[in-house]
């Protein structure tokens, strides 16, 4: 795969996510959810779990973005089956980073590396364990109520940037990413960047990204989405959340044969 755009243009600011690519069989997470979904005003899953820690898992040396966010909601996943934070190494999100690149720094498709996941799973400790999850379900990001039931019902939203220039600024001075003018607010300026979104307020998502917490405003959410996703972890969990049709889910699930 040729090299993701901007991957390795910031000093220790790296990208790594791929243009983002269509597939007309992904579920889609509207046809999941019962109406209306019960999501709140504002969320964040972080707030009701604590101690759940932020790694940068060697995003500021290699464009993983895809598996750090990846590794990221693992840990998220496994505190709500496990009861615990797992010890997930930088050494592990890069081996099933590179083993799913074939080799370089390249970056990855958010959509391929998904199927890679669901289908082989991966190994995020130095245990044998493999962690697969059962589904993902394409979100429309211009639809909030789709992207706050997202993380609202499923943990968190999987989400692809196409990153403006602007965003280097705004990220170092500790500013919310938002909405400028100018060349360096083109979608995709910088490249593309992949991230976790575990809660949102009402100016707008929260992300966790390369080793930190990041606001960003709806607007700007909006205007460089370019791809997001729902995962599903355990379905046996989502049985007692209202707003997911599980049997649904389960049909789709086996029209795939698992």
């Amino acid at each position: 795969m040729p090299k993701a755009k901007g991957i390795h243009t910031h000093k220790w600011l790296k990208l790594g996510k791929a243009p983002a690519k269509a597939d007309p069989r992904n579920f889609k997470l509207a046809a999941l959810l019962k109406a209306p979904p019960p999501a709140p005003a504002q969320f964040d899953f972080d707030l009701l779990h604590p101690g759940i820690p932020t790694p940068m898992f060697a995003n500021d040396v290699h464009g993983d973005c895809v598996m750090a966010a990846r590794a990221h909601l693992t840990l998220r996943f496994e505190d709500i089956e496990q009861g615990s934070v797992l010890m997930i190494t930088d050494q592990a999100v890069l081996k099933e980073y590179f083993k799913e690149t074939g080799g370089a720094d390249n970056g990855l498709v958010i959509l391929d590396s998904l199927n890679e996941w669901r289908q082989q799973g991966w190994k995020p400790t130095s245990k044998k364990d493999v962690y697969k999850v059962h589904a993902f379900a394409q979100v429309s990001p211009a639809n909030h109520t789709e992207v706050k039931a997202a993380i609202y019902l499923l943990t968190a939203a999987y989400v692809g940037l196409a990153l403006p220039t602007s965003a280097q600024a705004q990220i170092q001075a500790g500013q919310p990413w938002d909405v400028t003018s100018g060349s360096d607010a083109a979608p995709g300026s910088w490249g593309g960047h992949c991230v976790m979104i575990p809660g949102y307020n009402p100016n707008g998502p929260v992300c966790v990204t390369w080793g930190r917490k990041q606001q960003m405003t709806w607007s700007f959410f909006d205007k460089y989405c370019d791809e997001a996703y729902a995962i599903v972890d355990e379905v046996d969990k989502k049985k007692g959340k209202p707003g997911i049709d599980v049997q649904k889910l389960m049909q789709l699930l086996n029209s795939l044969g698992g």
